[in-house]
């Protein structure tokens, strides 16, 4: 059976003609799946990790849907994971300790040094975390979610670009984090952090690719 509504007038640009697209049930899934990519477009800038979840949490057509084929569809894919940074060695009395919460929800315990990410810390103890960027903050496959509030305000502020990707992270929370963004230190000395359920191989890439 097909569905037939209109694209809302607010989630086209100025330039983009009005129209109405019919399209199966499973395409109106897979689209709206890809919705909050265009929220950080539609949305003011937020304040707070609380705002930018509500923002996210709205629904509106991607901009790449309206002006393209409305026949075009992703698909998800599995990559190898890649291995990036190396680890410091910690100084004497100096140790930071980090603990990741598997997918499992088995817990695991690290002493690392300052500096260190949580996405080579994942890696070289062969955790779960993809990387697919190599760490350069242009996809979301190290969303992390910090799992005390306290620790989440002693990080520095995300950066547009990290919250850019944060838009594209399956299971996004108040307290998410990309792990590539994260580095190690006195302050955040017992932190614990959870991998989501599952991670989309979205890039930045992907969606510059489609404007031009």
């Amino acid at each position: 059976m097909a569905l037939q509504f209109p694209v809302a007038r607010s989630a086209l640009s100025t330039s983009a003609p009005r129209f109405s697209a019919v399209i199966s049930v499973r395409q109106t899934q897979h689209l709206r799946s890809y919705s909050r990519t265009t929220q950080r477009r539609n949305c003011d800038r937020w304040s707070s990790s609380s705002s930018r979840v509500q923002c996210a949490q709205r629904v509106s057509w991607p901009r790449w849907v309206v002006s393209g084929n409305l026949a075009t569809r992703r698909t998800f894919s599995s990559t190898s994971v890649a291995r990036h940074g190396h680890l410091g060695t910690p100084k004497p009395g100096e140790e930071r300790k980090v603990i990741f919460i598997d997918k499992e929800g088995e817990r695991h315990t690290f002493e690392v040094a300052d500096g260190d990410n949580l996405l080579d810390i994942a890696q070289a103890n062969d955790l779960e975390m993809e990387g697919a960027c190599g760490g350069s903050c242009a996809c979301s496959t190290c969303h992390v979610i910090v799992e005390d509030q306290d620790y989440y305000d002693r990080m520095e502020e995300p950066s547009d670009d990290e919250n850019d990707m944060l838009d594209l992270a399956f299971a996004l929370t108040e307290t998410s984090r990309l792990g590539c963004q994260v580095k190690m230190s006195k302050e955040l000395d017992g932190l614990v952090v959870k991998l989501p359920p599952a991670t989309r191989n979205l890039q930045a890439s992907d969606f510059a690719d489609k404007k031009k």
